[in-house]
C-alpha cells in the first residue's frame, strides 16, 4: 500500500511550487489524487519521456493560467485542458510531489468562467491547497483509469446493469445518518433550480454524492452492459431507491413526463428483460434482493424479510417527495417554493442531472483489487479551516491588506495544536477549529450549516463582507473574538448560569447542537444584560432537561435551534429572556414542545429512567437536586457536589435476594417491582467504594446479621448510608425510613424528586402554551361535505408519526367516546396526545386545505377531550388491520 503525502502546491501564486520539479523520473507511472471526497485518478497517460506541464495540457496559455491565476479567473476551456492530470508517485524513485492537477468537472467550454470555477471548487475544494500521491507502480501496459464526474442520467441511461457482488455487505444506510441529509441536499438543489428558473438564470447548484468504483464486463450483443460494483454500493442503492420513489409519486400525481424520464433511470424496459433481474439498472447483494425487488416493482411477488432498510428507505423517500411536490409546509410552517408542477419538474431534473458522482472504471487492469486499495489509501486531508485561511488571505491580497499582520493577529492561534486537535463529535472525529467554524457560521447566518459545506458557506457569507480592508478586518475581529469566547467555555464558573448550561446541556446531555445559540448569547457582538442572558439560558436548559427526562426525541433540535437564532437575531429591542420563554412555550409539535409541570408529574413519576436515560445524565440531574436541597435550607453547608459519584438503587435491582419477604411476590407483582426500582424515586448518588459495599444487602442491621459479603458484616444498607454519606439526598432517605424502604416509599419519593426538578428547571408559561394548543384545536362545526374517505385516511396514516398513530388507534377503538390526556397517560399510551393532535391539525390544513381534522375537540372546564365518529373509526380500523396483515406477511 502506497503512502500519501501533503503538498503545498495550489492554485494561488504564493504556493511556491518548484517549476523545475514538473518532470518525472524514468519509469514513473501515474497513479492519482486524493481530493478528500475520494480518490480521483487522472486520464493523462505518460509515455516514453517525462512531460512538461505544457505538454500535458497541450496549451501553454492554459498551463500558465493554471500556474499563476486564481481559480475564479480561469476560463472554462483553460480549466478543462489544464486539469487533465494529477499528482504522480513512483516506486523505486525519489519521493517527490509534482504539480499536475486532477481532472476537473468543467467539461463544457460554453459555461461561464465563474460557473466553471464554482463547479470545480465544489468538486475539488480539498485539492486547492494540497495533493496526495501514492507510490504504487501501475504497469505501463495497463490501460488508463477513467474517473469521470457523472450524473444519474450519465450513469444509468441506456441498457446498463450494475450488480453488487454477493460478498458485499447488506444495505445499512439509515434515515437519520444518510437518508435525511441526502434528501435535504436534493431539496436544496431543487430549490436552486426553481429560483434559477424564476430569475431566468442558468446558474443552478449541483450536489456531489461521492465516488463509485466498478469494473465493466465484456460487452455481449443484445445484452445489457454489465458492471460489477466494487465500492459505493450504499450510495448507488440509495440513489436508485430515491429515483424510483420519485417516479412512483410522479406517476400517482399525474406528472407523466417526469415519471417517464425517471423510469428510464431505474428500469431496462425492453421486453426481453421483463421478469428478470436485468430489468433493473441495479441488482443488490443476496441479502437485499427480495426487498429491493419488492420496493422497485409493485407487481413483484418477492417475499422480503421485515424490517427491511431498503423498503423503509423507499417509503421514506416516497413520503418526502409526495409532501414536497404537494406543497406540505415544513415544521416552521414554510411551504416549498413554486407550483406543484414546477416542483415536480425541478425535482425530476435534479435527480437526473444535478447530482454528481465520480465514477471510476477499473476495467482492463490485471489487478483491480490492488488499484482499488490504492484508490482508498487516503492522505491527510485538508481541514476546512485550511481552505478558509487560504481564501481569506487571498482575499486580503486582492483588497491590499497586510496579510502578514493578519496571520499573526487573527489566525496564528488557529494553527496551534489545541484548535487542530481532533475530538469526538457524535460518531466522528473532527478538529476543534472545523467544529467551531460550523457553529460560528450557524450563529452568524441563522441557517443550517453542514460539516461538508463549511468552506462554501463561509465564502458565501464572507464574500460581501471582505470588499475592503476595513470590512475584512471587522469580520476577522469578530471571528477571533467569538473563537476566544468558544475556547473559554470550559473555564466558565460552574455555579453561573453560563457554566451550568455548558456542563449540563452541551457536555452531559451531549446536545452540542445548542452551541450556536449558546455562542450567540455569550458573543461580545450581541450585547445583552446578564438577567436577559441568564433567563434565556435557563429556559433552554429547562427545555432540554425536561425533554430528556420524558425521553422525547432530539432529532429536530438542530433545526429548532435555527428557529431560536432567527428569533434572537430579530429581537428588535425585546427582552431576550422573555422572548425565548415565549418562543419555547408556544411550541406544539411533539419534537419541540416544552413539557409542563403536569407532563412531568404524570409521565416521570412512574417512568423507567435507569436503563433508558444514560447514567451520566441522571447523575447530573440528581446532582442538581442535591445542590437545590442544600441551597433551599441555609442550615446545610454550601459545598459543591463531589465529582464521579455513582448511581445507586436504594432498593437493589437484585431485590429477590434479601428484599422479597414472606409472603413472596407473585409474577405480576415482581414484574411491577422490577420496573419500579428503575424509577427516579429509587435512585441516589454515592461514592464508588460505598457502592461496592452496599451491593444487594438488606435495609436494616437486623436483617444483615448473617451477611458477610461486601464488608461491614451485620450492617444494613441504611446504616452504611448514614455512616458514610453526607449528601442531603441520602440523609432524607435514612432519617425518614428507619425500619424499611418499600414500594410506597419509592413512589412518594418519586413525586418529591419530580417536584424538586420542576422547581430547579421551571417550565413553560402555561398560559401561552394553552393558548398555542387551543389555536390548533379550535372547534369547527362538522358538515357532511367534509367527510373523510379512504384516500384521506390513507394519507393521514402514511404521514402519521408513532404517537399520532397511537392516539388515533385509541380514539378509533371507542368511537364517539371522549378521551382526555389523563386517559392516555393512565393506559401508558402517551403523555402528549395534544401535541400529536396538533400535528394532525397542521397536516390537515396543509394537505387538504381544511380548518380541522377528523378529531372532535371539547373543552370541559379547561381540560380537552377528544373523539372520532363511527365512519372514521371504521375506515381507520379497516386500513390499520390491512396494514398489519401485509406487514405480517
Amino acid at each position: 500500500m502506497g503512502r500519501s503525502y501533503r503538498s503545498g502546491c495550489g492554485f494561488s501564486h504564493e504556493s511556491g511550487c518548484d517549476r523545475a520539479s514538473n518532470t518525472l523520473p524514468d519509469g514513473a507511472r501515474p497513479t492519482g489524487l486524493d481530493l478528500g471526497y475520494g480518490f480521483l485518478p487522472f486520464r493523462h497517460a505518460l509515455r516514453d519521456q517525462p512531460p512538461t506541464l505544457e505538454a500535458v495540457s497541450g496549451n501553454k496559455e492554459a498551463a500558465e493560467a493554471m500556474r499563476h491565476r486564481p481559480v475564479e479567473n480561469i476560463s472554462a476551456s483553460s480549466l478543462t485542458v489544464a486539469c487533465q492530470a494529477g499528482v504522480v508517485g513512483t516506486r523505486g524513485a525519489p519521493r517527490r510531489t509534482y504539480w499536475w492537477r486532477c481532472e476537473a468537472s468543467a467539461r463544457k467550454t460554453s459555461e461561464t468562467p465563474r460557473k466553471s470555477a464554482s463547479k470545480f471548487d465544489r468538486l475539488t475544494s480539498s485539492c486547492v491547497q494540497s495533493v496526495a500521491w501514492s507510490s504504487q507502480n501501475i504497469d505501463a501496459r495497463s490501460s488508463t483509469l477513467e474517473a469521470n464526474p457523472l450524473t444519474p442520467r450519465d450513469l444509468f441511461e441506456g441498457r446498463v446493469h450494475f450488480e453488487i457482488p454477493t460478498f458485499q455487505r447488506p444495505y445499512v444506510w439509515s434515515r437519520e445518518e444518510q437518508w435525511e441529509p441526502l434528501w435535504e441536499d436534493i431539496v436544496r438543489v431543487a430549490d436552486s433550480a426553481l429560483a434559477a428558473e424564476t430569475m431566468a438564470t442558468r446558474d443552478v447548484a449541483q450536489h456531489f454524492l461521492g465516488a463509485v468504483v466498478y469494473g465493466s464486463r465484456p460487452a455481449v450483443s443484445g445484452d445489457v452492459v454489465r458492471h460489477d460494483v466494487i465500492d459505493g454500493q450504499q450510495r448507488m442503492t440509495t440513489l436508485q431507491v430515491a429515483i424510483d420513489a420519485a417516479h412512483e409519486v410522479f406517476a400517482t400525481l399525474g406528472y407523466d413526463d417526469e415519471a417517464e424520464a425517471l423510469e428510464g433511470l431505474v428500469l431496462n424496459s425492453q421486453s426481453k428483460f421483463r421478469g428478470t433481474r436485468e430489468r433493473f439498472k441495479l441488482w443488490p447483494s443476496q441479502t437485499d434482493r427480495a426487498a429491493f425487488e419488492r420496493a422497485m416493482d409493485p407487481t413483484s411477488h418477492a417475499i422480503a424479510e421485515l424490517p427491511s432498510r431498503i423498503l423503509e428507505a423507499h417509503a421514506y423517500f416516497r413520503g418526502e417527495v409526495f409532501n414536497w411536490v404537494s406543497g406540505v409546509s415544513d415544521l416552521d410552517g414554510t411551504p416549498p417554493p413554486g407550483t406543484a408542477a414546477a416542483r415536480a419538474h425541478a425535482l425530476s431534473g435534479t435527480l437526473q442531472d444535478r447530482l454528481v458522482v465520480v465514477a471510476i472504471d477499473l476495467s482492463g487492469h490485471d489487478d483491480s483489487q490492488m488499484i482499488f486499495e490504492t484508490l482508498n489509501d487516503r492522505g491527510t486531508p485538508l481541514l476546512k479551516a485550511d481552505l478558509i485561511k487560504n481564501w481569506i488571505f487571498r482575499r486580503g491580497e486582492d483588497v491590499g491588506a497586510d496579510v502578514d499582520r493578519w496571520a499573526g493577529t487573527y489566525w496564528a492561534e488557529f494553527d496551534g495544536s489545541w484548535w487542530r486537535e481532533e475530538i469526538r463529535q457524535g460518531r466522528t472525529q473532527r478538529s476543534r477549529i472545523d467544529i467551531f467554524l460550523q457553529y460560528w457560521l450557524t450563529m452568524r447566518t441563522a441557517d443550517d450549516v453542514r460539516g461538508d459545506n463549511i468552506f462554501r458557506d463561509f465564502v458565501s457569507h464572507a464574500q460581501s463582507q471582505t470588499t475592503t480592508v476595513d470590512s475584512a478586518e471587522s469580520l476577522l475581529r469578530s471571528l477571533r473574538a467569538d473563537a476566544d469566547t468558544y475556547r473559554a467555555f470550559a473555564q466558565l464558573d460552574e455555579s453561573s448560569p453560563e457554566g451550568r448550561f455548558y456542563r449540563r446541556v452541551i457536555e452531559a446531555m451531549e446536545l452540542a447542537t445548542t452551541t450556536p445559540v449558546f455562542l450567540w448569547l455569550l458573543s461580545p457582538h450581541h450585547p445583552t444584560t446578564p438577567d436577559e442572558r441568564h433567563r434565556a439560558l435557563e429556559a433552554v436548559e429547562s427545555w432540554v432537561i425536561r425533554r430528556t427526562l420524558l425521553q422525547l426525541t432530539t432529532k429536530d433540535v438542530n433545526k429548532f435551534m435555527i428557529v431560536v437564532l432567527r428569533a434572537l437575531s430579530s429581537a428588535d429591542g425585546r427582552d431576550l429572556g422573555e422572548l425565548i420563554v415565549e418562543l419555547l412555550s408556544r411550541q406544539t409539535a411533539t419534537s419541540r414542545i416544552w413539557p409542563s409541570d403536569a407532563d412531568l408529574n404524570s409521565a416521570l413519576t412512574d417512568a423507567k429512567v435507569y436503563g433508558n436515560i444514560r447514567q451520566s445524565r441522571l447523575r447530573v440531574i440528581l446532582g442538581a437536586v442535591e445542590q437545590f436541597k442544600r441551597a433551599s435550607n441555609p442550615m446545610h453547608e454550601d459545598v459543591p457536589v463531589p465529582e464521579r459519584l455513582e448511581l445507586e438503587h436504594v432498593m437493589p435491582r437484585a431485590w429477590r435476594t434479601h428484599w422479597d419477604l414472606e409472603p413472596r411476590l407473585n409474577a405480576e407483582e415482581a414484574a411491577a417491582r422490577d420496573r419500579l426500582v428503575h424509577t427516579i424515586g429509587n435512585l441516589t448518588l454515592i461514592t464508588r467504594s460505598l457502592n461496592g459495599s452496599l451491593s444487594n444487602r438488606p435495609w436494616t442491621d437486623a436483617s444483615s446479621v448473617a451477611l458477610s459479603e461486601g464488608g461491614a458484616p451485620g450492617k444494613g444498607k441504611r446504616a452504611l448510608l448514614e455512616q458514610y454519606s453526607l449528601l442531603v439526598l441520602n440523609k432524607e432517605i435514612v432519617h425518614d425510613h428507619v425500619l424499611e424502604w418499600t414500594e410506597g416509599d419509592i413512589r412518594r419519593r418519586s413525586k418529591e424528586v419530580v417536584t424538586d426538578i420542576a422547581r430547579i428547571w421551571p417550565g413553560p408559561d402555561e398560559s401561552l402554551q394553552v393558548e398555542a394548543l387551543a389555536d390548533l384545536h379550535e372547534p369547527v362545526e362538522f358538515t357532511d361535505d367534509q367527510g373523510w374517505g379512504p384516500a384521506h385516511i390513507a394519507t393521514i396514516s402514511g404521514r402519521a408519526g408513532e404517537t399520532l398513530m397511537t392516539v388515533l388507534d385509541a380514539l378509533s377503538s371507542t368511537p364517539r367516546r371522549s378521551w382526555s390526556g389523563a386517559d392516555f397517560r393512565e393506559r401508558n399510551l402517551t403523555s402528549h396526545p395534544h401535541s400529536a393532535l396538533g400535528a394532525l391539525t397542521t397536516m390537515v390544513r396543509s394537505q387538504f386545505a381544511r380548518d380541522r381534522g377528523p378529531v372532535f375537540y371539547e373543552d370541559r372546564g379547561g381540560q380537552w377531550f377528544w373523539s372520532v365518529d363511527d365512519e372514521f373509526a371504521d375506515e381507520w380500523n379497516r386500513q390499520r388491520a390491512l396494514t398489519r396483515h401485509v406487514t405480517a406477511e
